[in-house]
C-alpha cells in the first residue's frame, strides 16, 4: 500500500500538472525516483490511486466550467429530442462526444499494453521529451500562422464579441474535432500531456491559446472522469483509507483548480514554450539520473 504521505504528494503533484501541458501521469512515474522516493510505479495500486486523484481533477475542471456545462447538457438533450443540431450549444455537445470517442476506444483496446509503461520512468521521461517537442512544434505553427493572418484580414466569427472562446470552439468542424479526440488519446502515454496535445492540435486548427486551452479542459472532463470511475474497483486491498482517499482527491481538485485558473489567464498572452523547454529539460534529467 502507499503511504499517506506518498498519496498526498501525488495528489498535489497530480493537481499541478493534470491540467497543465507538461503531463501528470508523466511526472507522476518520473518525479519520485528522481528526487529519491522509494515506491514502485509498478504496485498494483499505483494507477487505482491516480484514479483517485483524477475524480478530484475532473470534479474542479466541471466547477470551473459549471455553467458551460450546464449549457452542454441542456443542449444535448435538446438536440437529442429534436435529431438535429440548431444552436452553439447543442453542437458543442455533440462535439465533445465526438471528440471522446477515439481516446475511449484506443483506452479501451490498448489498455494492458499501455499500463506496463507506467512502471517505466525512462519511457516515461522520453515521452516528455516528445511533449516538449510537439508543444514547440505547435507553437512555431501558430506563430508561422499569425505572420500570414497579419498580412491579410482574419473573418471574424458569429457572437465572437459576447462570447469569443466559446463562438470560436463551436466554429471547429466535426472532423478537426475527431482529429483532436485522436490527439488526446496519446495522452494514453506516460509523458505525453493530454491537455498539452490536445492545446497543440487547437492551436494547428486554428484557435487561440486561450480557447484552445479551454476546448483541451472541456474535452478532457469525461474522459478523466470515466478513467477514475473505471479504476475505482481496482483499488483492492491496497486502497487508501476513506480519509486519505477523500483528502487526496480535495487536495487535487483544490490545486489542479487554481492551476486552471492560472493557466487561462497566462494564456491570454503567453505561449506553451516554456513547458515545451520544461518537458524537455525534466525529460532529459529522467534519462540521465533514473537507472
Amino acid at each position: 500500500m502507499l503511504s499517506a504521505g506518498l498519496i498526498l504528494f501525488l495528489a498535489a503533484l497530480q493537481g499541478v500538472t493534470e491540467l497543465f501541458p507538461v503531463s501528470s501521469l508523466g511526472h507522476a512515474v518520473v518525479v519520485p525516483p528522481l528526487i529519491g522516493l522509494n515506491f514502485r510505479e509498478t504496485s498494483p495500486a499505483f494507477v487505482p490511486v491516480l484514479a483517485v486523484l483524477h475524480l478530484g481533477t475532473a470534479s474542479a475542471l466541471l466547477f470551473l466550467y459549471r455553467r458551460d456545462w450546464a449549457r452542454i447538457i441542456l443542449g444535448f438533450f435538446r438536440a437529442a429530442a429534436k435529431g438535429r443540431i440548431s444552436d452553439p450549444d447543442e453542437r458543442l455537445a455533440v462535439m465533445l462526444i465526438v471528440g471522446t470517442i477515439p481516446a475511449g476506444i484506443i483506452g479501451f483496446l490498448l489498455q494492458d499494453p499501455l499500463k506496463s509503461l507506467f512502471g517505466d520512468p525512462r519511457a516515461a521521461s522520453a515521452f516528455l521529451i516528445v511533449n516538449g517537442a510537439i508543444l514547440f512544434a505547435a507553437e512555431m505553427f501558430r506563430r508561422r500562422d499569425e505572420r500570414r493572418r497579419a498580412v491579410g484580414s482574419a473573418p471574424v466569427l458569429a457572437h465572437e464579441e459576447d462570447d469569443p472562446a466559446y463562438a470560436r470552439i463551436e466554429g471547429l468542424s466535426l472532423r478537426t474535432t475527431v482529429i483532436v479526440g485522436i490527439f488526446q488519446a496519446g495522452a494514453l502515454l506516460p509523458g505525453i500531456s493530454r491537455s498539452g496535445i490536445t492545446m497543440a492540435a487547437g492551436l494547428v486548427a486554428g484557435l487561440r491559446h486561450e480557447e484552445a486551452a479551454r476546448f483541451s479542459f472541456l474535452l478532457a472532463t469525461p474522459i478523466i472522469a470515466a478513467a477514475g470511475l473505471l479504476e475505482l474497483p481496482s483499488l483492492g486491498s491496497d486502497a487508501p483509507t476513506l480519509g486519505v482517499a477523500i483528502g487526496a482527491a480535495v487536495l487535487a481538485g483544490v490545486v489542479a483548480y487554481a492551476s486552471a485558473r492560472f493557466l487561462l489567464r497566462y494564456l491570454r498572452l503567453g505561449r506553451l514554450d516554456p513547458f515545451a523547454y520544461y518537458c524537455a529539460a525534466l525529460g532529459a534529467a529522467g534519462l540521465v539520473f533514473i537507472h
